[in-house]
């Protein structure tokens, strides 16, 4: 199950030093976790593309952060992804709440935010795992452990 606590747990595994967010959806909840840790640092900002713009600072600066976003967050952040990942080459990490997934699943829903996710995803040659209602904190671990050992980017993509 992905909680604060357990995902919390899982950041904290995996040595991450801040986690820049922009709460929504599912990963709102999370929260109270992550706002009563003292570990890892929790920076909220205003827009995607600032996040992601932040933590490449951060990257630069010897942090470890992570970014917490939304799909609808991703599509507006596309530049600053681009410059971040494929012209700085730098080791950015995201989890991205995938809005509406788990409905569209079931063809019960006309968001089209599912039908773009992951082909943007794909373009920007980000790779990514999808994890979903059943998945656990774990998951998150080996995905991070795994872009970090190859010092590339990655992501998380989380269906709700």
């Amino acid at each position: 199950m992905l909680d604060g606590p357990s995902v919390l747990g899982a950041f904290r595994q995996c040595g991450i030093t801040d986690v820049v967010w922009i709460p929504d959806s599912q990963l709102g909840t999370w929260e109270p976790a992550l706002a009563e840790a003292k570990e890892p640092r929790l920076i909220r900002v205003c827009r995607e593309g600032e996040a992601i713009a932040l933590a490449g600072g951060l990257l630069l600066g010897g942090r470890r952060p992570i970014v917490l976003i939304q799909c609808t967050g991703l599509f507006e952040a596309g530049d600053t992804l681009r410059n971040i990942v494929h012209d700085l080459k730098l080791p950015l990490f995201l989890l991205v709440g995938l809005r509406s997934h788990l409905a569209a699943r079931k063809g019960k829903v006309a968001d089209t935010c599912p039908e773009f996710s992951e082909p943007l995803v794909k373009l920007w040659k980000l790779p990514y795992v999808v994890l979903d209602e059943g998945s656990n904190p774990d998951e998150i671990v080996t995905a991070y452990r795994q872009a970090q050992s190859e010092k590339r980017a990655g992501a998380v993509l989380l269906a709700e």
